[in-house]
């Protein structure tokens, strides 16, 4: 695959309108082969000339799946492996936060960090499952609202 040396990746833009549209017919692709009941998606694909047969195991076809109706939306997306540490900016805007408040989580212990010299980095691993706890106590006190709401009426 050529990409011109001018190309901004897309995790740094939205998708234009050839993206979302390559992207939203691949996605199809792939659900109608999912729900074919097949183990795992079986793709021909025809690199310069050569016919590859790639099977995608479930696990990796739902990854590709959730990446697809992201870009198919018009949402950029950028890819963040587990075992990378982070810099205190990067896991505040993942977390939509702002970098003192960031800073004062971690302070009160509720995500772990390590110092690199004077800097303060988080794993991914620790950030993704405190956004999970605080998204389940988020849930829960809306369910919450929404019962006593219904106590009400």
């Amino acid at each position: 695959m050529t990409v011109p040396a001018t190309a901004t990746e897309l995790g740094a833009r939205l998708p234009n309108a050839g993206e979302k549209a390559a992207a939203n017919q691949l996605r199809k692709i792939l659900a109608a082969k999912l729900a074919a009941g097949e183990e795992g998606a079986r793709l021909n694909v025809i690199d310069e000339g050569k016919r590859l047969d790639i099977t995608l195991t479930p696990a990796l076809s739902g990854l590709l799946m959730e990446l697809l109706r992201h870009v198919g939306s018009g949402n950029a997306v950028t890819l963040v492996p587990v075992s990378q540490m982070l810099t205190t900016q990067q896991a505040a805007d993942i977390l939509n936060v702002s970098r003192p408040f960031f800073i004062r989580l971690l302070e009160e212990g509720q995500i772990p960090f390590e110092l690199v010299g004077r800097h303060r980095r988080v794993k991914a691993e620790n950030l993704f499952a405190y956004k999970a706890r605080r998204d389940q106590k988020r849930g829960e006190a809306l369910s919450s609202l929404a019962e006593m709401d219904s106590e009400l009426i």
